[in-house]
């Protein structure tokens, strides 16, 4: 599927009145709950489609993602929420955030070597008491992460488990195939 095309479908899915958002409900709840200060970061942005729907909900919001081209979608749709081109296991960004979210299978896409330094940058982004939420695919291939892996990248870096779901719409997690996890800085 081409960008273009990738993006239109969200467009269509939103126009239609299908749940499209459920990533940015759950955010958005995590972030009056805790509660957290500061912005939300939203980590592997491409479009920008998470990070838009937290700005119009009212939140303050930037994105990072290492794709200068769904990058480019993001500016176009939204020019001022502040977009950080950069390597998540890597970048440097200004501030500290209330909440570092990775939707859309952020760590199934990243190379396994990576993973535990993308946590560790992550989690040093985060303020005291911060939430870094994630949700992937459980799926036994070749790019799968498991809990367990994901779990101790957290623990070594000082954050505990807040709460673990099967869906972004807060559906018990039972050991299914996805997995949707919030860990927060203590």
């Amino acid at each position: 599927m081409d960008l273009e095309e990738y993006h239109a479908r969200w467009e269509r899915l939103e126009a239609t009145g299908t749940a499209a958002h459920g990533e940015a409900d759950l955010i958005e709840a995590l972030v009056r709950e805790v509660p957290v200060d500061g912005p939300v970061l939203d980590a592997g942005c491409g479009m920008g489609r998470v990070a838009i729907e937290l700005h119009a909900r009212g939140l303050p919001v930037e994105g990072v993602d290492l794709d200068d081209d769904l990058l480019a979608y993001a500016r176009r749709d939204a020019p001022h929420i502040p977009w950080h081109l950069g390597d998540l296991a890597a970048v440097q960004l200004p501030r500290r955030y209330g909440v570092v979210a990775m939707p859309g299978n952020v760590m199934i896409f990243c190379r396994p070597e990576d993973r535990a330094p993308i946590v560790a940058n992550l989690a040093a982004h985060l303020d005291d008491g911060g939430l870094l939420v994630a949700g992937f695919g459980l799926e036994h291939h070749s790019t799968a992460i498991t809990l367990d892996e994901y779990d101790r990248a957290c623990s070594s870096v000082g954050l505990a488990l807040h709460g673990r779901y099967a869906t972004w719409e807060r559906d018990p997690f039972d050991g299914g195939q996805d997995a949707v996890s919030g860990h927060r800085r203590a």
